[in-house]
């Protein structure tokens, strides 16, 4: 199946229900297919075999995607936030193809060989009208390229993930019921485009019969006013949007009684947060769901239920499920691996494999996963004798100290639990005598006092002495990219070089 049958899908069984936009004016599922075929056919015509998309959240974002699908062509989305000179630089290894962009994104990208340009006040103009010629159905192979998403690292050239139109419908058709939405649920959708989560939410969202509004950038209490003003009652945030958002519910006593499901994930979430969370808006029910670009997003999901009983548990070993990631799908496997890659029993810490059909693990470059379709995620992490996954963050953050390795996470959640700490990043810098030391960073909960000895104190009674931070720097914030990840390499690079 290609990513197009999905809408196409979705148009004749639910034809009258609202699909986007605002409730007063928002477009139908039949509407919304007929404007998709409308863009595939201006898309047809343009040149490339790609079509990007250089933008802020906007309608225009499942008009690409679906548009691009039923035109035959790949849909990237790229990071508007990049400098200019890296956005021309992946712009140019997208030719020859059409590219959507917003408002003052032509003049950033400038001429470049085999790319054309196109406005997206003027593909919504076209979507629009009913004279505009259109393709009512088509598409792709379901072994074409539906999707490329360009990594987001801190340094070096990114590469290009690869999705194929049957990994994407794979991961829908096992984890999306269809037309499984009531009629009167919406989804807030705030996270970029350009990551795996902006475009699982399009298709889940149509596939499921979901209305979606787009919020162009995030900001807080225009999120939490819009998702009251519109009974918004699905969404997805990043650790760091929940967190702000929850000032806002506190500070300004929006209560947001709509809301019935927020889910989260592209980082690690504090408990203190999550907890903060279920007590704010005890109707709400969370999931913490965990995944990757290269696995056409979710693996594993702490639903609801698991929340409230770990929330609710006085035994501790079902009380840490809440800092876990769920379980895996049932249509994934996923195991824990040695260095070498063998299997490792419950408990045992290790790097987290995954495979299963929704499991790509390919980039233009190269494939990722091995000759029986295992993907190793480079993740580290421990599987419960429940089932339940905890990641402990990227193989690459582990700190060697004198020959012993210590996970940053385990550090941080520990500094988390100080009553005076609101954020906290710990990572090793080099050291002459140990190989590495260990360092923190730490943002203090507005008006909270703490000091460097009192924190290491903290740190050093409840775990070993070689995980206390030499050195704890007291900052105003933490580097984070937009999809809620923090950015540990600027912060090593910034203190090691200091």
């Amino acid at each position: 199946m290609h990513l197009g049958m999905l809408l196409e899908m979705s148009a004749d069984g639910m034809a009258d229900r609202v699909a986007l936009g605002r409730r007063a004016e928002g477009c139908t599922f039949a509407e919304l297919d007929e404007r998709v075929g409308r863009v595939a056919a201006l898309l047809v015509a343009r040149e490339g075999e790609r079509v990007g998309l250089v933008d802020v959240n906007s309608d225009a974002v499942p008009l690409v995607l679906f548009g691009a699908a039923r035109a035959g062509k790949t849909y990237v989305p790229v990071n508007y936030r990049l400098t200019d000179d890296r956005l021309q630089a992946v712009v140019e290894r997208m030719a020859p193809a059409t590219v959507v962009v917003g408002p003052g994104v032509a003049e950033r990208i400038g001429q470049v060989e085999g790319i054309t340009l196109l406005d997206r006040k003027e593909l919504l103009d076209v979507a629009a009208d009913p004279q505009a010629p259109r393709i009512e159905s088509g598409g792709a192979d379901p072994d074409d390229i539906a999707v490329l998403l360009f990594t987001s690292g801190t340094t070096g050239e990114p590469k290009a993930a690869v999705l194929r139109h049957r990994h994407l419908a794979g991961y829908i058709l096992s984890s999306v019921e269809f037309a499984g939405a009531d009629e009167t649920d919406a989804a807030l959708v705030s996270v970029p485009p350009y990551h795996i989560a902006g475009v699982s939410a399009v298709l889940s969202n149509a596939y499921g019969g979901r209305r979606v509004i787009y919020l162009e950038s995030f900001e807080p209490r225009q999120w939490a006013r819009l998702a009251e003003a519109e009974a918004i009652t699905h969404a997805m945030v990043v650790p760091t949007m929940l967190d702000r958002i929850l000032d806002v519910v506190e500070n300004d006593g929006i209560t947001l009684p709509s809301l019935r499901a927020l889910s989260y994930g592209g980082g690690p979430m504090p408990l203190p947060v999550i907890e903060r969370a279920m007590r704010l808006l005890p109707g709400v029910g969370f999931v913490n769901a965990y995944g990757l670009t290269e696995t056409s997003s979710t693996i594993a999901v702490l639903g609801p239920e698991d929340h409230r009983d770990a929330f609710a548990s006085d035994d501790p070993a079902v009380r840490v499920r809440l800092g876990s990631v769920g379980r895996p799908l049932p249509t994934l496997e996923v195991s824990i691996r040695d260095a070498d890659g063998s299997e490792l029993p419950a408990g045992e810490r290790g790097e987290i494999w995954v495979r299963g059909e929704q499991v790509s693990g390919e980039y233009l470059s190269h494939r990722v996963t091995n000759d029986k379709g295992w993907l190793p995620t480079r993740d580290a992490g421990t599987l419960d004798e429940g089932g339940f996954l905890f990641v402990h963050g990227r193989l690459d953050d582990v700190i060697v100290r004198g020959g012993e390795n210590l996970s940053p996470g385990e550090i941080e959640a520990v500094l988390l639990d100080h009553p005076a700490v609101a954020e906290a990043a710990v990572f090793g810098i080099p050291d002459t005598a140990w190989g590495e030391k260990v360092v923190a960073a730490v943002v203090l909960v507005d008006g909270a006092i703490a000091t460097e000895g009192e924190l290491q104190e903290h740190v050093r009674a409840r775990m070993r002495s070689t995980g206390t931070p030499e050195l704890i720097q007291l900052r105003a914030s933490l580097p984070y990219t937009e999809t809620g990840k923090l950015l540990r390499r600027e912060l090593r690079n910034e203190l090691a070089g200091s």
